[in-house]
């Protein structure tokens, strides 16, 4: 199913040529698949690109640098997450100094977000006779 605008995917190729280094040392974590999950990087959803997107927890992972609390960006960045939510998508935020000074806790921290988006296995009721 095609969910975003050509111009979008091609976006979302360039970024993934011009990826900042935070989320350069987040995706060499992210691709081992931690918790047994499997990330993409800079996934296009309708005319918006993920940093991180974990389809089984439904998972938008975002690396924020200080340019996200400058401007405009706050609002835009407001307006994204409330889409990506219209979408039924979890959005997490990592500051970037967060990933530059232990990748271990926003790994841990991205981990805990997936499990509780991630739903229960099916679990098969019988009736005893």
């Amino acid at each position: 199913m095609k969910t975003h605008l050509p111009a979008t995917l091609k976006r979302a190729k360039k970024l993934r040529r011009e990826m900042s280094l935070p989320e350069v040392l987040l995706w060499k974590a992210l691709k081992e698949r931690p918790g047994d999950l499997k990330f993409r990087k800079q996934h296009p959803f309708g005319r918006f690109v993920a940093d991180f997107y974990c389809d089984l927890a439904k998972l938008v992972v975002e690396v924020d640098g200080i340019a996200h609390d400058m401007g405009a960006q706050p609002a835009f960045d407001a307006e994204r997450d409330a889409w990506f939510q219209s979408q039924g998508l979890t959005v997490f935020r990592i500051p970037a100094r967060e990933v530059l000074s232990d990748i271990n806790a926003p790994i841990a921290a991205i981990l805990a977000a997936a499990d509780a988006a991630v739903p229960p296995p099916a679990t098969r009721f019988t009736l005893e006779r």
